[in-house]
């Protein structure tokens, strides 16, 4: 049984009208979303960070996941549209109240997180030639054993070769390139 069947109904419904504007919100595909929901329950994931809500269609099965494994995500937008939608789709899915939203700049935002934000799974799906930036900014909070999921990694991929490079020769990290339908890095913090 797909996982979207165990959601209640107007979850269901939200996230299928969702589907319909991918193209024009950029989400992931559902495929992707429902191996980022399976990592992060099986993980058992408390504390995730999103950088790039869009309208809220990756939060939702995140949150969902969250859900299961009494977590809490913090997601990053920096269009005030998109972010009023996405907050309008958590509180319709009953997950606002496990979801922080912060707008504007993700680089300013994860530049200034207190010292003690830890985080065991970050989703990164926004300025592709930031995902460098982002994942240094995200890795000293990152708990070891936790993952770095980052979308479009073979849709955009010359704009990701830098961070692709980065994150390779991290010996703290080992990452695997899914072919999801745009593509996933998947790293695993090591150390």
């Amino acid at each position: 049984m797909s996982i979207i069947k165990t959601f209640d109904n107007t979850t269901q419904n939200i996230l299928v009208e969702l589907e319909k504007t991918q193209k024009e919100f950029w989400n992931i595909s559902r495929t992707t979303a429902e191996f980022l929901y399976n990592l992060i329950v099986d993980s058992n994931s408390k504390s995730v960070i999103e950088v790039g809500t869009s309208n809220g269609y990756s939060g939702i099965w995140i949150g969902k996941a969250l859900k299961k494994t009494g977590g809490k995500l913090t997601t990053i937008e920096f269009y005030d549209k998109r972010l009023d939608i996405a907050k309008e789709n958590f509180e319709k899915c009953g997950i606002s109240e496990i979801i922080e939203t912060k707008k504007g700049d993700a680089a300013t935002i994860l530049e200034y997180l207190p010292d003690d934000f830890k985080i065991d799974f970050a989703f990164i799906d926004a300025n592709k030639a930031q995902y460098i930036k982002f994942f240094r900014l995200i890795d000293p909070h990152l708990n070891v054993g936790g993952y770095i999921a980052c979308d479009n990694i073979l849709s955009h991929y010359k704009k990701v070769v830098p961070f692709l490079e980065d994150i390779g020769s991290n010996p703290n990290y080992e990452n695997v390139i899914l072919p999801l339908p745009a593509g996933l890095s998947l790293a695993r913090k090591l150390k």
